[in-house]
């Protein structure tokens, strides 16, 4: 097997068993190879820049930083670099997010290894990729008005079961305020109540508990 052929991967994940669990199914193959581990996101980074690997395929949760920011961490470094984000997530807002700061594709670990593979070799030939059911989530979003920086940051408050007066007191703005707030983010989701609000942003991605 001539070397030059083989796609190099970077594995980044922390969990041993599933980072094990995909470098066996990757390694089994004949054209791609893991050459490096990653467990967190200054390790991501620091493995990319010793490897420069043909692509990562990053966990979209860390411990120390989000998946999404370790990417565009590496991206502002390597503008090429090809990312595979690999989750148990579904939520649309992060896909969103991840696609718009240069993710090659958004893949579930649900997903047969079978795909996993086909999916890399596709983002190795330069080619974007993304499931059936995230692209059919995305395009019942795509309309939606997205929710502010501001608005995210008091629906976060409301899910960790503070009042608005807590609310106001916690993001310096009056009771008031944050009422109006609460009124566009049930509004933008569509939810009846803030315990509503709260379940679809976290099934979407939008705030997490």
């Amino acid at each position: 097997m001539s070397v030059v052929n083989t796609i190099r991967i970077l594995s980044v994940d922390d969990h041993p068993l599933l980072r094990e669990g995909i470098a066996a199914v990757i390694n089994s193959q004949q054209d791609m190879q893991v050459i490096a581990h990653a467990t967190n996101a200054q390790d991501a980074i620091q493995q990319f820049r010793i490897h420069k690997p043909d692509v990562t395929l990053m966990d979209l949760r860390l411990p120390d930083k989000s998946g999404i920011d370790t990417m565009i961490s590496i991206r502002t470094e390597f503008p090429d670099a090809r990312i595979i984000i690999l989750t148990t997530f579904e939520g649309d807002f992060e896909v969103q997010r991840a696609l718009e700061v240069g993710a090659r594709a958004y893949l579930l670990k649900s997903m047969p290894p079978k795909e996993l593979v086909e999916v890399i070799r596709q983002v190795h030939t330069g080619k974007k990729r993304i499931p059936p059911q995230l692209a059919a989530q995305l395009a019942e979003h795509m309309s939606d008005e997205s929710l502010t920086t501001r608005e995210i940051e008091v629906l976060s408050q409301i899910a960790e079961g503070n009042r608005n007066r807590d609310i106001g007191e916690k993001l310096f703005i009056t009771e008031e305020t944050v009422k109006v707030h609460i009124k566009h983010i049930m509004e933008k989701l569509g939810a009846s109540d803030r315990t509503q609000a709260v379940a679809i942003a976290i099934r979407r991605g939008i705030i997490h508990l």
